[in-house]
């Protein structure tokens, strides 16, 4: 090969250079050094061209904190967690509580999943944290990616707040939202899925990484969802052993000591948690309610979101809530009844009209108040909600009881707006449960109400009424592992003779040195009221003794007043036993909480 000046782009100096190189050059030199002069030629090009910018680095570490009074949350964060890994994710799962907010700034993928409690209130794991990131020492977090799942329920006025709390905090902080919050009733299970989903999809497009298109996205992720144990969305149909009423003749209350047996459920618990139970409404309501609306009971509506149907009658007694009115639901009623007077309701300014409106009535009131007819029972039941289980806290241990569950419910009726009022499971299980009867249940865990890992920790246990259930569920576990630690039971009820609830069972602990100390308040048979809150006051010396010998307490039972009251006596015991100011006693407080050695199940 012989290269001519005319038709080259080189001068006479370079074409005679090459022409005595090229004749020397193997066929694999040639093939080299075209190869080498095309690669150089693009490295050039390169270098020549403007820059173009590159998307940042999307971290793969992820941060999940659950804030949870019950479980849920923390349950859900776990699930999420599993999912993430398996995106390829690197998530650090945590409460709110042991997460050190100082570390928050690092942070680049933030996930929260949080309860609402009371009345608006955060759970108690999540309390620290969330007074952290609402004070002054919060830092600008510029760089945070976040979502939040907030779970809560309609019939509460602060619906979710918690969760709008972070959400809009974050956000002020400067934190951009990977995907919108999501608020979640109390049948939250598909709207938590689909929340996860997006969550996924969003960081997975962030991250530019092909996982979730690759592997069917979304669709993926939810088919996961599905249980294949007994669980909330699966309840396993539990036969009843016992049904007893533990209130001596003469009671003006009625509280039903239930066994339940679990055997082939394969469902396991621990005391400290609860059973869900899927109730029916009273027979007597759903009736009154299907003749003020003209309804034909065997009308076929849905009952699911995958369509399928039953006869109304049964959809409105084991399918759907009737008793609880809401915000939410009014708002729909009046867009189903454009002239019923609901509008006018709802309105600016009337609030505190509708709030009183709200409570103690039930869906039988709306129809007849507001005169609601004119549409089928199908296009009703699109508004309601679906009846949601009820949680009791779980009186028996498995230890003590294998293959059973106990629980202990006071049947709750009154009188409001004219009309006789039923606690809807409460009063199912009074009047309808039969020994052989199917219940539909599930276990609920809360690791946020458990005993010490070392049994030789003493433990204080303050329990009015039915909230003195876990603790039976703590002494029979304590009995039967042979722990060593003191035990100390607060109970309180109405009268001596007929609502000390175990009575014989908390004779035979103290008797066995199971139980080492009781102080009971039976607060009609004096003619000064006297509550829980005043038997610990008047042992405040010896309880704070058992603090600082290293006790742990435990508080069940109404969270309204009974659970504040029996706080404000804790920490004037602190602040009057060990000279502390009232923000000291407090902290003191505070610190139990936070190494888990004050622990509270209220509701």
């Amino acid at each position: 090969m012989i290269l001519q000046v005319m038709n080259s782009p080189f001068n006479q100096e370079q074409v005679e250079l090459l022409n005595r190189l090229l004749p020397t050059l193997t066929e694999v030199q040639k093939i080299w050094l075209s190869g080498y002069l095309t690669a150089l030629h693009k490295t050039e090009a390169q270098a020549a061209a403007p820059a173009v910018s590159q998307p940042p680095v999307i971290s793969k570490e992820v941060t999940v904190l659950f804030g949870s009074q019950t479980g849920n949350s923390q349950k859900l964060a776990k699930k999420l967690s599993e999912k993430l890994k398996e995106q390829g994710f690197q998530p650090t799962l945590s409460s709110m509580s042991d997460f050190k907010p100082n570390t928050l700034k690092k942070v680049e993928n933030l996930l929260i999943l949080v309860s609402t409690h009371g009345e608006g209130e955060p759970p108690d794991n999540a309390l620290s944290f969330y007074e952290f990131l609402h004070s002054k020492r919060a830092p600008q977090l510029e760089g945070l990616r976040f979502s939040v799942l907030a779970l809560g329920d309609t019939s509460y006025e602060f619906f979710c707040q918690t969760g709008k709390d972070f959400d809009k905090r974050l956000e002020e902080l400067g934190g951009k939202r990977l995907t919108a919050r999501v608020d979640c009733d109390v049948d939250f299970e598909d709207s938590a899925a689909e929340w996860m989903d997006r969550v996924l999809a969003s960081l997975n497009e962030a991250a530019a990484a092909p996982t979730l298109a690759s592997s069917g996205g979304g669709a993926a992720v939810r088919s996961e969802t599905q249980q294949t144990e007994y669980s909330r969305s699966n309840p396993f149909q539990a036969a009843v052993l016992e049904n007893l009423n533990l209130n001596g003749r003469g009671s003006d209350r009625e509280t039903r000591h239930l066994e339940i047996s679990l055997e082939g459920s394969n469902l396991q618990y621990e005391p400290g948690d609860s059973l869900g139970v899927y109730p029916k409404n009273h027979s007597r309501l759903v009736d009154e309610l299907i003749q003020a609306m003209d309804w034909n009971r065997e009308e076929l509506v849905p009952v699911d979101k995958n369509g399928n149907e039953r006869p109304l009658l049964e959809a409105l007694t084991s399918h759907y809530e009737v008793t609880v009115l809401t915000k939410p639901l009014l708002e729909q009623a009046a867009a189903l009844f454009p002239g019923s007077g609901l509008q006018e309701l709802l309105a600016p300014g009337r609030e505190q009209e509708l709030r009183a409106y709200i409570k103690n009535r039930d869906l039988l009131d709306l129809v007849r108040d507001h005169q609601l007819k004119g549409v089928s029972g199908k296009q009703f039941v699109s508004i309601l909600r679906k009846l949601p289980p009820r949680l009791y806290s779980i009186s028996s241990s498995p230890k003590a009881h294998p293959d059973e569950v106990h629980l202990t419910i006071r049947k709750v009726q009154y009188e409001a707006h004219g009309r006789e009022r039923y606690g809807v499971c409460s009063t199912y299980i009074a009047e309808h449960l039969e020994p052989g009867d199917p219940l539909p249940v599930f276990v609920q865990h809360n690791p946020n109400f458990k005993l010490p890992q070392n049994p030789d920790t003493p433990i204080i246990m303050i329990g009015p009424g039915t909230g003195v259930a876990p603790f039976r569920a703590f002494l029979g576990e304590r009995e039967e592992t042979g722990a060593q630690g003191k035990t100390w039971l607060f109970f309180g009820d109405r009268h001596f003779s007929t609502d000390f609830l175990y009575q014989v069972e908390w004779q035979r602990w103290l008797k066995d040195g199971v139980l080492t100390r009781m102080d009971v308040a039976f607060s009609r048979d004096t003619d000064e009221k006297v509550y829980v809150q005043h038997r610990i006051l008047e042992h405040g010396k010896e309880l704070y003794q058992w603090l600082e010998e290293g006790a742990s307490i435990y508080v069940c039972g109404d969270e309204k007043h009974m659970a504040h009251d029996v706080h404000a006596a804790l920490a004037t015991i602190i602040e009057r036993e060990g000279g502390l100011s009232s923000e000291a006693a407090a902290e003191y407080l505070a610190r139990l909480q936070q190494d888990k050695r004050y622990q509270r199940d209220v509701y």
